[in-house]
């Protein structure tokens, strides 16, 4: 089409007139006599070069010339230029200088000290235009140099020095007052604008862009010769206040020395609802989707969004316009980011949130153009769509997210998969006991308390129940056991996954001893089911420690369930000014926030205090020894105990026999195994009268996640030799 044969209207901006003033003196053929004992002031006046380079931006947002690219004019004869004596460049440090600019791909070797240079940028090359968007700023004495991308989409910037402790102008540069030039003042007529002709138009409808939306926003073009450029007018009621220049390929630039505001900025005079978008051609697509209230931003999009604070609104450069249209934005209630889809757009959408107020933004969703992509901007819509599906788009904007403040329609996703339990072990996982399917499941991402006084079998249980889980739905698990040798914890995981005892000595009774072939099988499931968290000298570990180790397992290896155990043996050093209430709480807030954000299960033992005036009854979560956010803060609390009681039921005769024969438990959101039978496994048992097995009565006190577990009592009994 004709539209495409449009060439790029580099610039036709108007030259400026540079006066340059130089001290100078003057000598005779006699050195030792001057002609003059005084300096004089000599003014050299320029006229415009044929061609301008191109020119670049402060950080102020200003433009302005590079002056390596002004021309220079040449002394009278006879005149020597007055060097300062605190400007002498030392020719070695610039030398050094300049090759470790070299180094890093920057070509300074043409640049002079005490100016600023415009060069391509090594990082982002100039873009497809291949333009000179790096800024080279080398000290007067050559010791430092600084440099900026002012390409929106690159910002690549740095410094470097000479030497490391060379004295220079380094320090000050940041610190130079930057002088703020008056705007110039343009018309239509000063910048040669004139109506869009046939092709521009041609172009326009091919992006669905009517001409009655070009002539309201004053889009026109610049010619020169048979090279022409779309102009789009900044206007501010109905004043021309600058001008920006697009080609048919995407190439922008500006009107120096002109004040950045919002393109469209007459049109949200007095609205309350706006619309804020990335470039003009999407500005136009709202209009044709029936928006007028809508801007787009003069500089395009960041490369990312800055990790500094806030600067001061004069420092805060790149979003002047913000600024300089405030009485248009300050009382609008609803600011709609329409910004383009890919990471620069969503960087420009935060940093405007960041300064407009993140409570009165919305931001837009793009529709799906494939399985893989969306749409990337306002225009594309448009012309894909059609205004009807660019108007719903503006109509179904979201909230724009506030950091810790929610609503529920953001978990509506989650709610539907966990509705239809596709999430994975909604309902828990079985502790491989029947008879606490209705009491207690595990379920990943909760803290579990297991307590108990010593001797009672908390770490027993622990150990069956991973093997049951495991066993059941394979899980892994991470084991910071601190009481038990490595090797005795081993030899009771492995009696409870072989159900054969270890050694042959009395407590197997006349069970047969696991054989060699059965010791390496149970050695390869030991290395694929358990990492183990240990501390090797002499240190006791942190809580922090352990779960960063932990983390690593879960990354590392896949773990589902982290053991601790126990509490005593973990390094609690805290401030002078924290109690240990606050500590215990912290605490277990760290605990739980890892178990929630790896969805890890987490079983910590901790012991009850020393219980005074003690007759066998067992111990609640409130008897931990440190605080009761033991009980306030976790999902399930459990108490193992063996029942000592006369008026509780049957006494504990373990004194005089080889096992116990009666245990009681006492859950609060969780279950049970003692210690002592590690070579067996649970079964239920009804016939709990049978005193030829061991009987465990769980009463389960607290269930937080009604989902897995309710209040009430459950038996099981211990069965030596046969497997539940």
């Amino acid at each position: 089409m004709g539209s495409k044969h449009l060439l790029l209207l580099k610039s036709t901006l108007t030259p400026v007139t540079h006066t340059h003033t130089h001290a100078a003196y003057f000598s005779s053929t006699s050195k030792s006599q001057l002609f003059s004992t005084h300096r004089k002031n000599i003014t050299f006046s320029t006229s415009s070069p044929k061609s301008i380079s191109p020119f670049h931006r402060l950080t102020s947002g200003l433009s302005y010339y590079p002056h390596a690219a002004m021309p220079v004019p040449r002394p009278v004869s006879g005149v020597v230029l007055e060097v300062p004596e605190q400007q002498v460049i030392d020719l070695e440090q610039l030398t050094i200088l300049k090759q470790k600019l070299e180094d890093i791909g920057i070509d300074g070797a043409a640049c002079k000290p005490g100016q600023y240079n415009g060069l391509v940028c090594p990082s982002c090359k100039g873009g497809d235009s291949e333009e000179k968007s790096l800024s080279l700023y080398i000290t007067e004495d050559g010791a430092a140099a600084m440099w900026t991308c002012f390409r929106a989409k690159c910002g690549w910037r740095g410094t470097t020095r000479a030497f490391a402790d060379v004295k220079s102008t380094y320090a000050k540069m940041n610190r130079i007052t930057k002088v703020k030039q008056p705007f110039r003042e343009i018309t239509e007529e000063s910048l040669e604008l004139e109506p869009l002709c046939n092709e521009l138009l041609a172009y326009f409808a091919e992006r669905m862009i009517s001409g009655e939306t070009l002539r309201r926003n004053f889009v026109m073009q610049k010619r020169s010769g048979n090279q022409i450029a779309i102009a789009f007018t900044y206007q501010r009621n109905g004043e021309l206040v600058s001008c920006k220049y697009r080609d048919i390929t995407k190439k922008f630039w500006q009107e120096s020395n002109t004040e950045k505001i919002f393109y469209g900025l007459d049109d949200i005079k007095g609205a309350s609802d706006i619309i804020i978008v990335e470039g003009e051609m999407d500005k136009l697509a709202m209009e044709e989707a029936g928006f007028k209230n809508c801007v787009s931003v003069p500089d395009g999009a960041p490369p990312k969004v800055s990790n500094k604070e806030l600067p001061s609104t004069e420092e805060d450069t790149k979003y002047q316009y913000l600024w300089n249209c405030k009485e248009y934005i300050e009382k609008v209630s609803r600011i709609i980011l329409a910004t383009d889809g890919d990471p620069p757009g969503q960087a420009l959408a935060e940093e405007l949130a960041r300064r407009l107020g993140r409570e009165r933004c919305w931001r837009v969703k793009w529709p799906k153009k494939n399985d893989a992509e969306s749409f990337k901007d306002a225009n594309e819509v448009l012309m894909y769509m059609g205004p009807a599906a660019l108007r719903e788009v503006i109509e179904n904007a979201e909230l724009y997210p506030i950091k810790g403040l929610f609503n529920f329609k953001d978990y509506f996703q989650e709610i539907d998969q966990y509705y239809h339990q596709t999430l994975g072990y909604e309902l828990g996982v079985s502790t491989g006991w029947r008879a606490l399917n209705e009491l207690y499941n595990v379920v990943p991402g909760e803290l579990t308390i297991v307590t108990g006084v010593p001797n009672s079998g908390k770490s027993e249980w622990i150990d069956a129940l991973l093997c049951n889980l495991n066993r059941s739905v394979g899980w892994k698990f991470a084991l910071c056991s601190m009481e038990n040798k490595v090797r005795e914890h081993a030899r009771k995981l492995l009696e409870k996954r072989i159900r054969k005892p270890f050694f042959d000595v009395r407590y197997g009774e006349s069970v047969e001893r696991m054989n060699v072939e059965e010791l390496e099988q149970g050695k390869r499931w030991l290395s694929d089911t358990f990492s183990l968290i240990r501390c090797e000298n002499d240190c006791l570990p942190s809580i922090n420690w352990v779960l960063e180790l932990a983390r690593y397992a879960v990354l590392r290896h896949g773990v589902n369930g982290l053991v601790i155990d126990p509490y005593n043996e973990l390094d609690h050093q805290r401030p002078p000014s924290q109690t240990e209430t606050e500590y215990v709480s912290q605490m277990l807030t760290k605990i739980k926030r890892f178990a929630q954000h790896h969805s890890c299960h987490v079983w910590f033992v901790a012991h009850p205090r020393q219980l005074h005036n003690w007759v066998g009854s067992p111990p609640n979560l409130y008897d931990i020894s440190g605080s009761a956010h033991f009980i306030n803060k976790c999902d399930n609390g459990i108490v193992i105990h063996r029942n000592r009681d006369p008026e509780a039921g049957p006494v504990d005769l373990v004194q005089v026999c080889s096992y116990p024969r009666i245990l009681s438990i006492l859950l609060m959101d969780g279950g049970y195994l003692p210690e002592y039978f590690p070579p067996y496994q649970f079964t239920e048992d009804t016939n709990f009268f049978d005193f030829s097995s061991v009987f465990l009565k769980v009463c389960v006190r607290k269930v937080r996640n009604k989902v897995i577990g309710t209040i009430g009592d459950g038996y099981l009994s211990y069965n030596r030799y046969e497997a539940s």
